[in-house]
């Protein structure tokens, strides 16, 4: 698979795991044109100065591309802006993502509005975006697709107890109603991530012929302060350097995760639906 000179579109990428996942590949010793992915371009510049001026010998370029997933006109604008600046994708990494259980318990969103909203962001907005650039996709000699997941998505592990932080999520509250708030509330957010790891067997099974490989990526437990919660009490809870996720996602890019496609996929295994 080529490496070097890949067209890479990251969503949600100028914070968080996907501004970690931007880093690896600018710090990478192969050569990138990446697209960074922000609801808005002067987040996406931000991001971009503060890259470039921790990493001023890098080779790559990097171009803040303005994508909001909730939005059908954004997305398109988006599609129109890359195919005229670059006639195709080489690897479309869909990083954005919300999650919208705290939202319940401060009483900002109702249970509907926060299901709806996440599944919207988490998956549809996914959806449509990966149908909208399909066409560049298939212009790459080596396309690859991938899907930001959680490793609290598994239906397998809903009741494992041998890890701490699955523990923690996993574990059943006191008898009564109503339940004691969760310091970090996830029920709609894994709910959507465990859809779309369906969404990725989908997009496998529809793109096979195709030569695109498809995986989801399960970067693990990181302080990346999706939810609401800050990174240094995730830390605390366990949560491992954002960085290690962009790593990880660099590897997938750069072919290290090839036979492992059409899978859920963790740094060090294969994750169980």
């Amino acid at each position: 698979m080529a490496v070097n000179n890949r067209i890479v579109f990251i969503t949600g990428a100028n914070t968080g795991l996907g501004y970690e996942a931007v880093k690896a590949l600018y710090t990478s010793s192969n050569t990138y044109t990446i697209l960074l992915g922000t609801r808005g371009l002067s987040k996406g510049e931000a991001a971009i100065a503060t890259l470039k001026q921790q990493n001023s010998s890098s080779q790559s370029t990097i171009t803040p591309i303005q994508i909001d997933v909730e939005s059908d006109s954004s997305i398109e604008a988006a599609f129109s802006t890359i195919s005229k600046d670059h006639g195709r994708v080489d690897t479309l990494i869909n990083n954005a993502g919300a999650g919208f259980d705290r939202s319940i318990q401060t009483g900002e969103l109702s249970i509907r509005d926060a299901w709806q909203k996440s599944w919207n962001v988490n998956v549809a907005g996914t959806q449509v975006l990966t149908t909208t650039f399909i066409p560049l996709l298939l212009k790459s000699s080596s396309p690859q697709l991938m899907f930001v997941t959680s490793g609290t998505s598994a239906l397998s592990e809903s009741g494992r107890m041998d890890y701490p932080p699955l523990a923690r999520i996993n574990a059943s509250p006191a008898a009564g109603w109503p339940k004691q708030e969760q310091m970090n509330p996830i029920t709609c957010y894994r709910s959507t991530k465990t859809g779309l790891n369906m969404l990725m067997r989908e997009w496998t099974k529809i793109l096979k012929e195709d030569g695109v490989k498809v995986w989801a990526i399960s970067p693990g437990f990181l302080a990346t302060g999706l939810g609401g919660v800050g990174q240094e009490q995730l830390k605390k809870m366990g949560a491992r350097d954002p960085s290690e996720g962009g790593q990880f996602i660099k590897d997938v890019v750069e072919g290290k995760r090839d036979e492992d496609e059409g899978k859920v996929i963790r740094a060090t295994m294969i994750q169980p639906y």
